[in-house]
This record gives structure tokens, C-alpha cells and sequence, in this order.
């Protein structure tokens, strides 16, 4: 008889088995999907103007702007980004084209704690052909940057002879402090700059007017303010609005000022200028 009860017990305790290996199954987690390396991510943007390093890019009017960038988790990236733009129209320096600025660029970048950092090399392409007298606006740019927290500080200096239609001005250079300080979890983030940009050398068509710094060189800055959409609901993840305030000083009127002004655009380019946008990133 007691063997009998030991036998059934046996046999139960085989029956149970398969029932508790799929109960342990169940309850253990799924393993994690391994992360992949290589991220890739896009934008697109509507702002009322292109300001870039304090100089209105298209006249005052709307832009559409927009990239994508890949980057792996080692450090290197990639990217490519693309905008309207009006001044080389504006100031006669192209015949044909000169309505799309397009940046490509690489670089190797990461972070020790709070501490970042990034180098790379950027280029700077106008498609279209130049006017008689003139050069087209293409130019590469050499950069390094270093950040900590919510602070960045980035050098860049031009490799290229000709520098934003300039010519002769290998060496110019622009150093840009920046700040986004986001406000707690409220989504606003506040963001500050300050640019010195300094050009180096003569360019040929202003003998008997000046230096290249003595016309092209200023100095820029900026304030704005930005809301990640997002806090409002996950459909709107990714989207942000702001406003920027911009502003030169010591910007030379024969190098960024209208007509009236003794310059060669329709309006002052460096004159302050506000900014109203709404982005998203996918």
C-alpha cells in the first residue's frame, strides 16, 4: 500500500511538471531585445525668417528648413540639412540658383559625465553659379566644441580660401557660447548666446575700402525660449515651438547694410530680428 501511495505521488509530481515549467515561463520576463547601435533621426521646421549667426538669411521671409542624421553609439555621426535662403540673390552675387543652402556634415562626438564634447568638419553648399565679379558661397569649416551640463562652448575656423562669398579669408573663425537651461518638467527650456565672428584677411574687391575684418567681422547674440509640445499629449511627441530674439553689434554697413546704408542688400541683414518657429523630430 505504501508503495502504491509513492507511486501515485511520483507520477503526479512528473504530471505537474510541464504545467509549473510553463507557470515559471510565464512569470519570468521576456528577454530584453538587444539595442541597436546605429540611430537615425530627421527634422523639419517652419520659421517666420533663417537667421544664421545673427544675419537674416531670406529677407525677412518664411523658411522651411529640415535634415536627417545618423550617428552609432561609439561616437561618429553624419548628417545632412537643407533651407531657403534669399541673401545671395539679394546681393547680386548669383545669376542663377542661390535659393537653397544645403550643410553636410560629420563628426565624432561623446560625453565623460557631464562633460561633452564634439569635433568634426562641416560644408557649407549653395547650389547655383555666380554672377560676373563674384564667387559662389560655398564654404568648410573645422569644428570642435566642448560642453558641460547645459553649457557649450564650439570653435570653428573656415579651411577653405573663400568663405561665405569672401574672398581670400582662409582662417576666419567664430566662437559661439551657448546655454539651454529647460525649466524643471514643465517642458520650457530657455536658451542664451553670445558669437564673435572674426574674418581674416583682404579680399581683392575691397582694396582702398578696408580688411576682410574690418567689413565682414561682428560680433552676435541671442535669447529665445522653446516648448516641447509633447507635454501635452504623445501624439505630439517630438514637437516643439519658440520664439528667438536676435541681434549684431559692430557690424559694418558696407558688408551687411541695405542700399540707403551704403551696403548691397534690400534690408540690413544684421539688424535684431524675432524668430517664430515650430519643428519636429522623428
Amino acid at each position: 500500500m505504501r508503495r502504491t501511495t509513492l507511486v501515485a505521488t511520483a507520477i503526479a509530481a512528473v504530471l505537474c511538471l510541464p504545467n509549473l515549467a510553463l507557470a515559471q515561463a510565464a512569470a519570468a520576463p521576456a528577454p530584453a531585445e538587444p539595442v541597436s547601435p546605429h540611430t537615425f533621426t530627421g527634422n523639419i521646421g517652419l520659421f517666420s525668417q533663417y537667421v544664421f549667426r545673427g544675419l537674416a538669411q531670406t529677407n525677412r521671409e518664411p523658411a522651411i528648413q529640415g535634415g536627417f542624421d545618423y550617428s552609432h553609439a561609439s561616437g561618429p555621426y553624419i548628417g545632412l540639412w537643407g533651407s531657403n535662403i534669399s541673401w545671395l540673390r539679394d546681393n547680386s552675387s548669383y545669376r542663377a540658383g542661390g535659393s537653397a543652402e544645403i550643410d553636410i556634415y560629420g563628426g565624432y562626438k561623446g560625453a565623460v559625465g557631464d562633460f561633452s564634447y564634439d569635433v568634426g568638419v562641416l560644408q557649407y553648399w549653395y547650389p547655383g553659379d555666380a554672377a560676373a565679379g563674384f564667387i559662389k558661397g560655398d564654404t568648410t569649416e573645422l569644428y570642435i566644441a566642448g560642453g558641460w551640463k547645459w553649457i557649450t562652448l564650439k570653435y570653428s575656423n573656415a579651411i577653405s580660401k573663400k568663405v561665405f562669398g569672401v574672398r581670400d579669408a582662409r582662417g576666419t573663425d567664430y566662437w559661439d557660447l551657448s546655454a539651454a537651461f529647460p525649466i524643471g518638467e514643465s517642458g520650457v527650456t530657455l536658451g542664451a548666446h553670445y558669437g564673435i565672428q572674426k574674418y581674416k584677411g583682404t579680399d581683392p574687391a575691397l582694396v582702398g575700402i578696408g580688411s576682410n575684418d574690418s567689413v565682414y567681422s561682428y560680433n552676435d547674440w541671442r535669447l529665445s525660449v522653446a516648448y516641447d509640445l509633447g507635454k501635452l499629449g504623445p501624439k505630439l511627441t517630438g514637437t516643439e515651438v519658440g520664439l528667438i530674439y536676435t541681434d549684431t553689434s559692430s557690424a559694418s554697413n558696407i558688408g551687411y547694410g541695405n542700399v540707403a546704408e551704403g551696403g548691397v542688400y534690400p534690408k540690413n541683414i544684421a539688424k535684431d530680428q524675432v524668430t517664430a518657429y515650430i519643428k519636429r523630430t522623428f
